[in-house]
């Protein structure tokens, strides 16, 4: 077997490690969606797609300043990414494309693209006076994936859920925060954008505990293996 053909079949990426709250819907829409997807319709058509939804957010983030309304739009394009993202990889899987490793740095890469329209959306919608708390909230958020890819590197084990929670109930939170911003406008944003981004540095410093723990464990379970050997 060539060095290249060791390193597809010992890669991770393609299946992920936990459950969330949502994944045995999840998987029950994905198994009736796939094969009723068009036979041109080809998994790395459904990957780019992520970005035509970021561009749509972005576009629509300089109407929705004056029209909160059109927030509608950007939950729409929260929809599109993740019935896109859900079905790529199966779709890829399924018809046996090849693209596990391309699949893997697009996907994510573009998932972050995605994060940073709707943070852009936020800020642009948001009342003087919260700017610099965007840029928290976008280090934050970038930190959480960040974690994972470092994780995944050290363990070759893509861990995404963290006590039930996961990006698909990410999405839904930002659905429901648009929601909220057409009921209710912006004017509770100068309390609501600090308090949202230390709820979720608190989930990021809770997701490095639990990543410190479980590779400190590793590691010393590994130090004790050799120290093993090297005693018999």
């Amino acid at each position: 077997m060539s060095d290249n053909a060791k390193r597809a079949v010992e890669f991770g990426g393609d299946k992920k490690v936990g459950r969330s709250l949502l994944s045995r819907p999840e998987n029950k829409l994905k198994q009736w969606l796939v094969p009723r997807i068009p036979r041109k319709i080809e998994t790395y058509h459904l990957t780019m797609g992520t970005l035509v939804w970021s561009a749509i957010n972005v576009c629509t983030a300089f109407y929705a300043r004056h029209n909160l309304a059109l927030l509608w739009i950007v939950s729409l394009m929260i929809l599109l990414q993740y019935l896109t993202d859900l079905l790529d990889g199966e779709l890829g899987r399924q018809r046996d494309t090849g693209l596990v490793k391309w699949g893997f740095y697009m996907d994510h890469f573009l998932d972050f693209i995605f994060l940073c329209s709707l943070v852009f959306v936020g800020y642009m919608i948001s009342p003087a006076g919260v700017e610099a708390w965007y840029f928290g909230l976008l280090v934050i958020l970038g930190s959480f994936m960040v974690n994972s890819f470092l994780s995944f590197g050290a363990t070759n084990e893509f861990e995404i859920y963290h006590y039930g929670f996961g990006p698909t109930e990410m999405r839904v939170v930002f659905i429901l925060i648009n929601t909220f911003i057409i009921a209710f406008g912006t004017a509770h944003f100068n309390l609501l954008v600090p308090l949202t981004v230390c709820i979720c540095l608190a989930g990021l410093i809770m997701q490095s505990y639990q990543i410190h723990k479980k590779l400190w464990t590793f590691d010393m379970e590994a130090k004790q293996s050799r120290q093993q050997m090297l005693f018999r």
